[in-house]
């Protein structure tokens, strides 16, 4: 095959990033594809060149078009999207360009968690007993459920990433969980089908790297472990596995690249296995992609996995042996997702006032956002990544630690500070963290209050803008200076005491003050003198009975529970939002009787917009 000159990124984000910067050492033209929606963000400008996408990341025919538009002679999918799309990757070659990932042949026989589990049997590889037949009614999945055993797994076969992934502990509640799945599997992947897998209690998820060339050469870089999951969904992975030893990373990886070598595997691709307190392991999918974790795979062989990617792409040779493989010190990646772990984890939005990262021996950063950007509700919630090395792991967690504690991100709620504290739990220090721990452990406590610590806080950072504080600051001989400061419904009188920012970040914008507290977003402002009109609004929202329940973050109104005059639970569900592919229920605080509700199915919703009133 010719050279890769022109690469196309069919992709958005940190990977767009990450990818440029392995073109730039090639000296590849690495383009961005980017849609109206995404022109201005600051991913989009870090590529040699940008093409516009007259659509979605997941129509084929959009992408295809813009990519000879560009001239490009080669794709890199990314992940998401249409990176495990083997018709897309079939296109793609069609159309005489070079396609960066398997052939679309491998990708049906493993990239599709049905065909996968069907291929690992043939080849001697264990999965956990489960369903993966083409017949996909509810009676049929009832029927599978019920011989597999409760509690089970519903999954998406096409996709990954633990999206449309819902666990069902009996079989009262297997048809919820199905639609769902369903739904989220067809506004993630464009594939409804499922399968059924018995769920294994308290495993580790380990993770296999592959490189396996078009000349029938494969290798195996050793696992990840990626057991730190929330809504199955990775959070924190780390390269060398704690729980692996020598002998147990051959099994595992003569296993992965079986399984790769039977289906004609080309390029980059990790297969994913459950691990358990013996030391068996059961195959779960083959993600025929580059994964998100992967730089600590990276950091810890001194390899670049991109341009492995390109290379194998364009035919060339893999070039070295297992046996040039090593693993050197630890490596730990923490992902930054725009989310609130103190709100069940529920999507933030908002727009990014100021990015800062930390700098300093063993850390990386792959940040895929910049001062500017606004975070809505349609695209996956991953920020940024944190990685740290060392020669020990526990000199790695001690380096993440620090860099995240110096990491902030202020204009919206992160999960920031979770991380911090998920890396000081005992069971993660000792590297016995398994897929439940963060549902087990995580259980936000009452806070104390924060009110004083916020407003001096903001007193201080809004103190700095001298023009901005000039009427409403007061002037004290021998002591601070003195800032009227709004914070939500409260005011107060506030000395500008600058001790008062140690450990939060913070930027100001125009007379507001943005503060990032352990991840936690707030706004604080300049307070103005009250007016008629705004007394009496806050006499009626403190002295008035009804209480509206409002929009956690922007999406679309899949569905509404309730209706007037309903008496409703504590915890039961009122409206079902759909945000960044994802099902979330708005559910009610206290029990109480519904009086209004201000909603249909379908409606598009903002951040704080009310839902339904409650007497």
């Amino acid at each position: 095959m010719p050279p890769i000159k022109r690469l196309l990124v069919a992709n958005r984000g940190e990977l767009v990033v990450r990818i440029a910067r392995t073109c730039r050492a090639l000296g590849i033209e690495c383009i961005a594809l980017v849609p109206d929606d995404q022109s201005r963000a600051w991913w989009a400008r870090q590529t040699d060149e940008v093409v516009p996408l007259p659509g979605s990341y997941l129509d084929a025919d959009a992408v295809l078009h813009a990519a000879r538009q560009a001239q490009a002679d080669a794709i890199h999918p990314g992940y998401g999207f249409l990176a495990e799309n083997a018709d897309f990757a079939d296109a793609v070659e069609a159309a005489g360009m070079i396609w960066v990932g398997p052939p679309g042949s491998a990708m049906r026989a493993l990239g599709d968690k049905q065909q996968g589990r069907h291929l690992a049997a043939s080849v001697g590889v264990p999965t956990l007993p489960g369903y993966d037949g083409d017949e996909q009614t509810n009676e049929r999945l009832a029927a599978e459920a019920s011989r597999i055993g409760y509690p089970v797994l519903v999954k998406p076969s096409a996709g990954g990433g633990g999206k449309g992934m819902h666990l069902v502990r009996d079989a009262a509640a297997l048809p919820e969980a199905l639609a769902q799945a369903r739904r989220e599997a067809a506004a993630a992947f464009g594939d409804e089908r499922l399968i059924l897998e018995r769920y294994l209690e308290r495993p580790r998820h380990v993770e296999v790297q592959l490189l396996l060339d078009a000349h029938g050469e494969g290798v195996h870089l050793g696992e990840r472990d990626c057991s730190l999951q929330r809504r199955h969904q990775k959070v924190i992975e780390e390269a060398p596995s704690p729980a692996v030893d020598a002998a147990l990373r051959e099994r595992l990886g003569d296993a992965a690249l079986r399984l790769a070598l039977a289906a004609g595997y080309v390029g980059a691709g990790t297969a994913e296995f459950l691990l358990d307190d013996r030391g068996d392991f059961f195959f779960l999918e083959v993600n025929a992609r580059l994964q998100v974790e992967h730089p600590v795979t990276e950091l810890v062989t001194g390899r670049d996995l991109v341009a492995d990617q390109l290379r194998l792409a364009a035919g060339e040779p893999l070039g070295f042996a297992r046996a040039d493989v090593t693993l050197s010190g630890h490596a730990i990646e923490a992902r930054i997702y725009a989310e609130d772990p103190w709100a069940d984890f529920l999507p933030a939005t908002g727009q990014i006032v100021e990015a800062r990262w930390p700098i300093g021996e063993g850390l990386r950063v792959d940040a895929g956002i910049g001062a500017g950007d606004v975070i809505g509700p349609r695209y996956d919630p991953l920020l940024a990544k944190v990685l740290a090395h060392g020669p020990t792991r526990e000199e790695a967690i001690e380096r993440l630690t620090a860099a995240l504690r110096q990491t902030a991100v202020t204009g919206l709620t992160t999960n920031r500070g979770f991380l911090v504290r998920l890396l000081e739990v005992a069971e993660v220090r000792d590297g016995d963290a398994r897929t439940d721990t963060i549902e087990r452990l995580w259980q936000p406590a009452d806070e104390p209050d924060l009110t004083d610590r916020l407003f001096g806080a903001a007193a201080a950072a809004l103190s700095t803008d001298r023009a901005a504080t000039s009427v409403t600051s007061g002037f004290r001989l021998n002591g601070p200076r003195r800032v009227a400061i709004r914070l939500g419904r409260d005011e107060r009188l506030v000395d500008a005491d600058a001790a008062a920012l140690g450990g939060i970040g913070w930027s100001t914008d125009g007379g507001r003050a943005l503060l990032d507290l352990d991840g936690r977003a707030f706004e604080a402002a300049l307070a103005t003198p009250p007016t008629v009109d705004s007394a009496m609004s806050q006499a009626q929202r403190e002295h008035g009975s009804v209480a509206a329940v409002v929009a956690p973050m922007p999406g679309a109104v899949l569905a509404v529970r309730v209706a007037a005059g309903d008496d409703v639970e504590p915890g039961q569900t009122l409206v079902v939002l759909e945000a960044m592919k994802m099902e979330n229920a708005v559910t009610a605080p206290a029990a109480a009787t519904v009086t209004h509700v201000l909603v249909v199915p379908g409606q598009q919703v903002q951040r704080g917009d009310p839902l339904v009133e409650l007497d």
